[in-house]
């Protein structure tokens, strides 16, 4: 394998983050995980589609991540549904404070990933579609599927 290759490798996306939310902004963060959540998430172990992250004072936690037990894991194994703090500069979290605070935006995150040997949370600042906004990005999507079919048949 590439060495870019075996930089970045995907655990698991949150599928039903882009289709429910507008995303604004994407930030990039470490989190802070046990040794049996890191085995846990090498074996592709981990679910988000019902986490967010919460401000604690200056702080930011994931809550409603579930990483399971890891299977060969002794009596120092995890507990799967802890909440986990997620480590980015102090000057992004106190810029996306300010942004969470107004109406309707919230952090869900949208991917965790490995990057290198370190654990990545890929977090969005989103604001909840609407119903009429949903619809309208599925037409958008058939049209633009319509438009290439219609370029292919030509060529």
């Amino acid at each position: 394998m590439s060495p870019k290759a075996e930089a970045y490798r995907s655990v698991t996306r949150n599928k039903k983050a882009r289709h429910a939310f507008e995303i604004l902004e994407e930030l990039e963060c470490g989190i802070v995980l046990a040794g049996t959540e890191v085995k846990s998430l090498r074996a592709g172990h981990c679910s988000i589609a019902e986490a967010y992250a919460r401000f604690q004072g200056t702080e930011l936690f994931l809550v409603g991540a579930t990483i399971p037990e890891y299977r060969h894991g002794n009596i120092f194994n995890h507990e799967p549904a802890q909440k986990r703090k997620l480590l980015a500069h102090r000057r992004e979290i106190a810029r996306l404070g300010k942004k969470v605070r107004e109406r309707g935006m919230t952090l869900i995150p949208l991917e965790v990933y490995f990057q290198g040997s370190r654990v990545k949370v890929k977090v969005g600042l989103c604001r909840g579609k609407k119903l009429y906004d949903k619809r309208q990005a599925q037409r958008d999507r058939d049209d633009q599927r319509s438009m290439e079919r219609a370029t292919r048949r030509r060529r």
